[in-house]
Order: structure tokens, then sequence, then C-alpha cells
């Protein structure tokens, strides 16, 4: 039976949204609900809703268009139809669907910023989405589409058609699409009935970027630990030393992931074994850098992961909407802050300005004259709502690159670049166990080569990969391009970003697993020489998915299940109790 997970818009992290991937048939699933002080305040901003809409007051998003349309006032009987012409129209996606695992964490984060309560979104529809994520009612979403601002606009907006009943869900197998309202009537409910601002509360955020940057940084960590771990082993099977990872050398230079590092490679090497006693280094004088340096080198990629996820940590349970609905709030400002000093002249503008401004004015003109009899216009006041006790305020969270502080997208190409390294410190010492100049070992590591190849094409693998790393970490969120007629004039790309990151934490786990592959395949030509007792738990656990190489066979299925082995966390779990 799943246990119920209470969602409360202010303490979900990473690892528990990527526990909320899993589906009814996992053992680990679980069911969510909004503790009592979410639904107080979700309660308490759609009353404000209502109360705006029912005084016929005007605010963005709620009675108005959207984007270059939000000067036009929408008459009271059409803003339910306003709301699902936003969902339609914005669903625009493309490109291969998002698994379900990774929609249920789309799902469930986006019900986590609406438990903020800062949304005014209708408490029918919000119990709607804890209902359909309860019963697996998973919209398809495509995975292309979205620049980050306003938000994930074209994936949220598939999630939320599908719940309509319009478009396509995943079918009970988890792997066939169906008739969104097929699986509505089958999983017995309701298609959602959007009322004012219903729309706008599903569609604002950064949800599909923070969600996939949430399972890239989770991965990451375990594949990080992996990274380590396969040092460990080539350093042993290579007859490397473990003098490097002394402690007064790393407190000399005290990075925090520099100093964890170099002490979790002692803890896996020391005391030393049987294999180190065999050659205590004798007649050299220091490693490669592969080896030397890797406390330095994969420091920072643990650093890097830290910080990322600390900033998920919050993205997470941040209010992304926009406006935003501030109940039983003063609508007094709050003292403002020291004047700025005056801004520089501005250039000329450029002839490219004034050709967007030119046909920015025009679309005004068109949409002015296409207002329907008795039509007003939003006025600058309504931009900020005051009244009823509260206040609704425009504003830009949804954005996923907001400046200065660095959000969810530049957060992922961040993570990209910082694990990337992992990739490239590890294929090539995988390359250093290939070859016999350097690994005093057969060629391959395989005892009749010639015959037989061994790990020859296993490391051509581990090379693509760690070149294919290169080209995705050139940063999405470097770029900006205007859209919506220029009202959204900069853009983040996090979606991009997101989707690159986990690419490249895919491509380091298959690296790493093929240098844990083939130094275990190393330490058969030492024995009966033993390494150390942590190092031989985790060959144990490897020939446990991946027999010993005495003849070629098929190389990928041993790479995958050891990448499982990383990417499950079971590798994690063998080392956990000696490194803590």
């Amino acid at each position: 039976m799943s246990s119920l997970f209470l969602l409360d818009g202010a303490s979900l992290t990473t690892a528990q949204l990527l526990a909320l991937a899993e589906g009814p048939k996992s053992p680990r699933r679980q069911t969510i609900g909004l503790s009592d002080e979410a639904w107080a305040r979700c309660k308490e901003s759609r009353a404000v809703v209502d109360a705006l809409v029912e005084s016929n007051d005007v605010a963005y998003g709620i009675n108005t268009g959207f984007g270059l349309f939000s000067n036009v006032v929408v008459e009271p009987a059409k803003l339910s139809e306003l709301q699902e012409n936003l969902i339609r129209s914005h669903s625009a996606g493309v490109g291969a669907p998002l698994p379900p695992r990774r929609t249920r964490m789309l799902l469930a984060l986006r019900i986590n910023v609406l438990a903020k309560g800062r949304s005014g979104v209708s408490i029918g529809v919000l119990e709607a989405y804890v209902e359909a994520y309860n019963a697996d009612a998973i919209s398809v979403v495509p995975s292309q589409g979205t620049v980050g601002a306003s938000g994930d606009l074209a994936p949220l907006s598939h999630l939320a058609l599908g719940l309509m009943g319009e478009g396509q869900c995943w079918g009970p197998d988890g792997a066939s699409q169906v008739d969104a309202a097929e699986l509505l009537a089958a999983r017995h409910l309701k298609p959602l009935a959007l009322g004012p601002k219903d729309g706008l509360a599903l569609i604002n955020g950064t949800q599909m970027m923070t969600a996939l940057g949430a399972e890239a940084v989770c991965r990451a960590k375990y594949a990080a630990l992996a990274a380590d771990v396969a040092c460990a082993l080539t350093v042993e099977a290579l007859k490397g030393t473990h003098r490097a990872f002394d402690a007064r050398i790393h407190a000399a230079r005290p990075h925090a992931g520099q100093g964890a590092v170099a002490a979790r490679l002692r803890k896996l090497l020391l005391p030393p074994s049987a294999l180190w006693t065999s050659h205590a280094y004798a007649g050299r004088v220091q490693d490669p850098y592969t080896m030397r340096c890797a406390p330095q080198v994969h420091g920072v990629a643990h650093d890097t992961i830290a910080f990322v996820e600390g900033l998920l940590d919050v993205e997470i349970n941040s209010a992304t909407d926009n406006p935003m609905i501030f109940a039983g709030e003063s609508p007094d400002a709050p003292a403002a802050a020291p004047p700025d000093p005056p801004p520089p002249p501005k250039a000329a503008p450029t002839d490219e300005v004034e050709r967007l401004r030119a046909e920015n004015e025009e679309l005004r003109a068109r949409l002015a004259g296409r207002g329907a009899a008795g039509t007003r216009t939003k006025s600058a006041r309504d931009t900020c709502y005051a009244g009823g006790g509260a206040v609704i305020i425009s504003g830009g969270n949804f954005h996923g690159a907001e400046r200065p502080r660095e959000y969810p997208a530049k957060a992922c190409d961040y993570l990209a670049i910082g694990v990337a390294e992992l990739a490239n410190i590890s294929e090539r010492r995988t390359e250093r166990l290939m070859n016999p100049d350097l690994s005093e070992l057969p060629a391959f590591l395989t005892a009749d080569g010639g015959f037989n190849s061994g790990f020859m094409i296993a490391h051509c693998t581990a090379a693509a990969l760690a070149s294919e790393n290169k080209v995705l970490c050139h940063p999405a969120s470097a770029d900006s391009l205007s859209t919506s007629a220029a009202k959204e004039d900069h853009v983040s790309m996090g979606g991009f970003a997101a989707r690159k990151a986990l690419d490249v934490v895919a491509n380091v786990e298959h690296v790493v697993a093929i240098e844990i592959l083939a130094a275990c395949q190393a330490i058969e030509f030492h024995r009966p020489l033993r390494t150390t007792p942590v190092l031989e738990r985790v060959h144990a656990l490897v020939r446990g998915v991946a027999a010993k190489w005495d003849r070629d066979r098929a190389m990928a299925p041993d790479i995958a299940a050891v990448r499982d082995l990383i990417r499950d966390g079971a590798l994690h779990d063998a080392v956990a109790a000696d490194l803590a």
C-alpha cells in the first residue's frame, strides 16, 4: 500500500521530488495530499480572485488577455472560456514526450507550487490535480517548445490539457498513448472545469526545467560518488599510491569538495591492501594527474552539485506565478530603498530598436481597433491591484534565469559543465588501463589479445561520450530570443538547459560505469592479491551483474548493468557505511 506524502509548498526537496516519480507498480509509490495550512492559504487567495471578479475590478490574467493582449479586459461571461483558450493555444509543444516518470514529477511539483497559496487557483482545480496524480492520470507532455519565460508555458499547458479531457494521456502500460477523455473516464475523474485565473495559475512557472534539474542533480550525486570509487579501483589496479590524498595537502587548499574527495579516497584505500603492499610504490615518484589530482578535479564537481541542489531546493518551494496574490496583506508598499544613482545617458536608438518599436505600436493599434463594443482597456493601476484586504501584483518569478542570481536555467548549465569533467578524467583513467605501455597489464585487459579485443571498443564508447559532453556543455541560458511581440523580450532557455544537463549526467554514468568495469577486470590480473575490504565489496557487487571477462562477449549489457548500479544507488549503498 502506498504511503501519503503531504505537500506544503515550503519543504519539498530534490530527492523527495524524484521519489514522487514512481508509478503505481513501484513498491516505493506514494500518493500525495496537501497540508491543512496549504489548503487554508489556497482558499484565502482564491477568495481574493472571486471577490475581484464579483466587483468587476481588473487585474492581469484574471479578467484580461495575456502577453501583448494584456491590455484587453474580458467580459465576465467569457472568463472560463478565456482560461480554456489559454491552455489550448499554449499547447504547442513538439518533440519526444517526457517519460511518465518525469511528467509525474512535473505534476507533483506544480501542485507544490500552487500549495503556496500565491496563485489563486480554484480549490476544485487543485483538488483535481491531486486526484489526477493519485490516480496516475498522466498527460502526454512534449519535451520541446519552452523558452523558459513566462515559465514553461507549453509543457505545463499540455499537462493541463490532458486533465481537461483533451489531447493524450499515458495508458495503463505507461508506454502507449490514449485519448485523454477516455483515460479520465476510466480513472473515474472529471475533466477540469476552469474558472477565472485558473489557466494562468496552472502554466506560469519553471516547473519543467526545475523537475528535470532535480532529477539531474540527484543522479549526479550518485555518479560523482561512483567516480570517486572508480578512481580508487583504478589507483589499486595501476599500482598507484594513496600518498597524494594526505589530509595535510588538502587542508592547505581547503575547498570543501576537494577535502571530502581526498578523505573518501583515503577511506577506500587505507589501511593499505595486500595488493598495494606487494609493490609499496617502489621505484615510482608520483602518479599521473588523472589519479593524483582526482580530489581537485572531482571535488569541484561535488561542490557544483551541492550548489545546484541547494538552489533547486529553493526553486522547488518558490511561487513562480504571475500575477501573485498576497491575501490579508496591506496594499501599502514597503519602505522605499535609497534612490539609485541617475542612469547614464541612453545611447541613440538603433534601427533595429526603432523597427521593433514600430511593430509593437502597429500591433497595439490593431489590438485597439479589434476590441468589442463596450470592452474597456486595462489601466496602469491594474498591474498592482489593491483591495479587499489583499494585493495582486504582476511580476516575473516565472523567469528561469532572473538576474543577478542564477536560477534554474543557469544552474542546470552550471551542473552540466561541472559534472562533465568527471567523464573527462574517468575516460583518461580508462585509457591508462587499456594501454599496456602505461598499465603493465595486458592490452585492452584481455589475456588472449588479437583473438579477443577485450575492452577496446568500450574505451571508444567512453571517449565518444566524453566528447559529446563538450558540445552539450555549451550553455543554453547564454542565449535569449524576444518572443510574444517583444512583450517577453528576455527569456531563459531553461527547458533545453535542463534536458542537456540530464544528457550530460547520463553520459557520465556510462563513462564511469566503463571505468569501473575496466578497473575490476584489471584487478583480476593481480589475483590472488586482494584490494581493500570496501573495494572488494564493490568488486563483488559488479561481478554480481557482470562476469569476469575471459573471452569476448557483448559488452553493452555489462555497461548498462553497472550504470544501473550507479543510477539506482546500489553502489552508493555498498560503500556508504565505510565512507560515513
